[in-house]
This record gives C-alpha cells, sequence and structure tokens, in this order.
C-alpha cells in the first residue's frame, strides 16, 4: 500500500490549524524550514518516521490518524476520550469557545 502524502500533508495542516500553530511556529519546534513544513503538508516532500512522530507529539494527534485517518487523537484516559466525544458532537462554532475556557482554566 502506497502512502498518499497529499492526505497525510493535508491531516497534518488541518491539526496544525486546530491547535493555533503557524507554520513558523511549528517549524521552529522541529528545527526545520517553514518552506520544507510548507512542502510536507502540500504532500510534495516525504517526512520520515523520527520527524513523523515529533510532528504528531507536538500536535497532539496520532500517527495512525496522521496515516490513515483512524484515530484522531493519542486518547490517553478515559477522560481525554470523553473529551474528544463531547467536542465531536459539538457545533464547530463553539470549539473555540471551549478552547479559550479550558485554556483560561488550564492555566489558572
Amino acid at each position: 500500500m502506497a502512502l498518499d502524502y497529499k492526505t497525510i500533508g493535508e491531516r497534518l495542516k488541518k491539526a496544525r490549524i486546530s491547535k493555533d500553530f503557524t507554520q513558523e511556529d511549528v517549524a521552529e519546534k522541529m528545527d526545520l524550514s517553514v518552506a520544507f513544513l510548507s512542502r510536507i503538508e502540500r504532500g510534495t516532500a516525504f517526512i520520515n518516521l523520527k520527524r513523523l512522530d515529533e510532528l504528531c507529539s507536538i500536535l497532539g494527534v496520532s500517527k495512525g490518524y496522521i496515516l490513515d485517518g483512524t484515530s484522531n487523537l493519542n486518547v490517553s484516559s478515559h477522560l481525554d476520550a470523553e473529551f474528544f466525544e463531547l467536542l465531536k458532537n459539538c457545533p464547530p462554532e463553539k470549539h473555540r469557545t471551549i478552547y479559550d475556557i479550558a485554556k483560561i482554566i488550564a492555566n489558572s
């Protein structure tokens, strides 16, 4: 089975945007050029598994989701799964509000 790098790139971009990270933010964390990260997101450059693992960790997504769309989160606890279900069933326009509230609580 061949990997679909365009789809992988799209999933990475979607995960990055959902975390409110710019390409510059992620490139700096990974010590990559913005141009290379952009090519990864467009599917015109390939990423090795070590770098993919690092990128997934930064973005908070599983390699399974990035590679084949099977899992959207690194579910490490039952509460993580419940929170994911809550967001999945919530209208997208409320996601930002929930994120902002959670960020305030986490930083207090």
